[in-house]
């Protein structure tokens, strides 16, 4: 579990494709610190296993499922990556709770400087912009954002400076692709709302099934 807090900004050493899958070599500061074998570290929001390190990288797998569903596929040396150890019991939770496991693949419809921020607006297919509400929380290449704007095929938020200059977002522009992870809570609200529902009324969720059920 992580917490949508970037630490910092690796680069890509190497992408070795193995037929489907794939070892991804990172070079990093925490590599210099107490990293140990089978932690988890989200790379641009993806939740991946370290296999091995040094004393200025450290080695991942990556799926087939990950290579197919993120924008790690199309890694190339000296790409800046974010970064995040998985929490500590002990830790602050800083942003919110963060999988991990990446939902979609987004691109960047608009960026443009308002006021002391850069709005962001993505594009989102309907079956991943339902989980997204306004000023709910979002993981955008695995960092914690606050949902601006919603509209019916597109979301924004707001980077300010500082969250800007921390992650890989200040690289990224209109048309960008970027790994998009939607908040836990929505996804298993509606799954208990669909188990409770579902039985008596297999059309889904409307406003007169949830006053029904005793929801509103």
């Amino acid at each position: 579990m992580f917490t949508g807090l970037i630490q910092e900004i690796g680069k890509v050493g190497s992408l070795q494709r193995r037929g489907d899958s794939a070892q991804l070599r990172i070079v990093s500061e925490l590599a210099k610190g107490d990293l140990q074998l089978g932690e988890s570290i989200a790379v641009n929001g993806a939740c991946l296993t370290v296999i091995s390190w040094d004393s200025g990288s450290f080695t991942v797998d990556v799926s087939p499922e990950t290579l197919t569903c993120t924008t790690l596929g199309s890694l190339r040396p000296n790409m800046p990556v974010n970064l995040e150890r998985a929490l500590r019991l002990s830790d602050r939770l800083g942003g919110h709770l963060v999988s991990g496991h990446v939902d979609c693949i987004a691109k960047i419809r608009k960026r443009y400087q308002e006021h002391n921020a850069v709005r962001f607006e993505f594009a989102l297919p309907e079956e991943t912009l339902r989980y997204i509400v306004m000023k709910g929380s979002v993981a955008i290449d695995g960092i914690s954002l606050t949902v601006n704007e919603v509209t019916q095929n597109s979301f924004s938020v707001m980077v300010i400076p500082h969250s800007l200059a921390m992650t890989t977002l200040q690289n990224c522009r209109e048309g960008a692709e970027v790994n998009i992870e939607t908040d836990l809570i929505g996804r298993y609200v509606e799954r208990l709302l669909q188990g409770k529902i579902a039985p008596q009324n297999n059309a889904g969720m409307s406003l007169e099934s949830l006053a029904k059920n005793g929801f509103m």
